[in-house]
């Protein structure tokens, strides 16, 4: 059936080198932890941390933490595997064609247009409202109208600095990938530092009694706090868009992947533990709970550099987004399920000039005009489906290409892929009902979208050598 053909590795890693079609590979194992770091350090440990401790784990945040932390460790290192063994753009999407076929591949790339672009989006905004706030400590502040998306209720029409970011980072990326990754470095070294203060300085105003009762609503409450917190480890799995772009991939994937990772579990982790040992759980419920804690100690100027962090680390984040959306819309052009324009390469800068624009103009869209704090949600449910499937792709790509290459191999399987299901499964079944049946529409829009166009413009349609047909 065509609805379940497949790409063979050999066909997809023949059309990542074809003339006239590349991207330069230009970066190494530290860009990538870069990059990592860059997507997963945002409005995850400035902003949620506080929300998911006062109103579900309390000193247990902690827990929810490594809950979080450990469903991602795992999806991380299945991830590791298929980056090393498939070295191509597109992530789960690209996975998924060699092991599951045309449908469910569409079906991952669509969901992860969702993760990256409505993400991309949602940080935009609060991007805005930081800036706005900084604008606001020099006594500058904007017309009403132009600080918030549409809402006329609160008189406001659009959100000017959030289009504005959206289209400074976009002409970055046209700069080449390069210039991107030093970009993104030099911010993520600004906002780890900033948290590595916060870190040396609140440690010596911890108090243990804080600390309890330490689990005030129960392991139900953790486990909410996972699902709450998981926000916050999004964006390593954006690492594995860059793999064409990377020199000897099949090393330096799993490196990058893992690396990032482990870094912002440990520093999640510490400042959880400090956040919390500052300030009872129950006070935290605040928009800054960083910052908000270094003024609960009196220590007001190393809250004004915590801003600064927020600034450069959901800048990052927004970069990196918008960076995999290009490459996932490349990925999928390039096999035909999307028009031929996103995969269109600029010869001078070696990046999809075209494909740039487009997504960097409708993300600024969606973040200057859309209200997305509802369809922000349906980002954390996007991601564990895709960590799910990749879990899943391991165990058939194991059985069905027993023979494949592969530089970085998951240990303990099938536990590990199991591990990650679970975990993951777990995680997705703690959101609301709500959440569901909106990921259910925006499936259902896809599979729509691919019967009207992509399954008649499929490349696969043309009779290419090295295709394998499943039936």
């Amino acid at each position: 059936m065509s609805l379940f053909r497949k790409k063979s590795i050999d066909l997809l890693m023949s059309e990542s080198g074809k003339s006239g079609a590349a991207l330069k590979k230009e970066l190494g194992a530290l860009d990538l932890t870069m990059l990592g770091i860059g997507a997963i350090i945002g409005t995850g440990i400035f902003v949620l941390t506080g929300v998911a401790a006062a109103e579900h784990a309390g000193p247990a945040l902690v827990l929810s933490f490594i809950l979080s932390g450990l469903a991602c460790v795992f999806a991380a290192l299945c991830y590791a595997e298929f980056a090393s063994s498939v070295p191509v753009s597109g992530s789960a999407y690209t996975y998924s064609y060699a092991t599951f076929g045309e449908m469910m591949a569409w079906l991952l790339g669509w969901d992860l247009i969702l993760e990256y672009g409505v993400a991309a989006s949602a940080v935009a905004a609060g991007w805005s409202g930081y800036f706005q706030g900084l604008l606001a400590g020099f006594g500058i502040e904007l017309p009403h109208a132009l600080t918030s998306a549409y809402d006329p209720s609160k008189g406001t029409f659009i959100d000017v600095p959030a289009i504005v970011i959206v289209l400074l980072i976009t002409f970055l990326l046209t700069q080449g990938v390069r210039k991107s990754a030093r970009f993104n470095a030099v911010m993520v070294v600004i906002k780890v530092a900033v948290i590595l203060l916060f870190i040396a300085v609140g440690v010596w105003y911890v108090k243990p009694e804080n600390w309890t009762p330490f689990m005030p609503f129960g392991f139900s409450g953790v486990a909410a706090g996972a699902a709450t917190v998981f926000f916050a480890y999004l964006g390593f799995d954006a690492v594995s868009t860059a793999a064409e772009e990377v020199r000897n991939p099949q090393r330096n994937m799993p490196i990058g992947i893992i690396a990032s990772l482990v870094v912002c579990t440990f520093l999640y982790i510490a400042v959880s533990l400090i956040l919390t040992g500052i300030v009872p759980y129950d006070q935290l419920g605040v928009k800054n709970p960083v910052a908000f804690a270094l003024n609960y100690i009196n220590q007001d100027w190393v809250a004004g550099f915590i801003s600064l962090g927020a600034i450069t680390g959901i800048t990052t984040v927004l970069l990196v987004m918008l960076y995999a959306q290009t490459r996932l819309f490349y990925a999928i052009s390039r096999d035909g399920l999307l028009p031929s324009l996103f995969a269109k390469v600029s010869e001078r800068k070696q990046v999809p000039l075209v494909n740039s624009w487009v997504t960097g103009i409708a993300v600024s869209i969606f973040a200057g005009v859309i209200p997305l704090n509802k369809l922000a949600h349906l980002t954390n449910i996007g991601t564990l489906f895709a960590f799910t499937t990749v879990a899943i792709g391991i165990l058939v790509l194991r059985k069905t290409e027993p023979n494949l290459k592969r530089s970085f191999m998951v240990p303990f399987v099938p536990v590990i892929p199991l591990l990650a299901v679970a975990f993951c499964t777990y995680l997705a079944l703690q959101l609301p009902a709500t959440t569901w049946l909106s990921f259910g529409g925006w499936l259902a829009v896809g599979l729509v979208i691919y019967f009207l166009y992509g399954r008649k413009h499929s490349k696969l349609n043309e009779g290419h050598a090295g295709q394998k047909q499943v039936s």
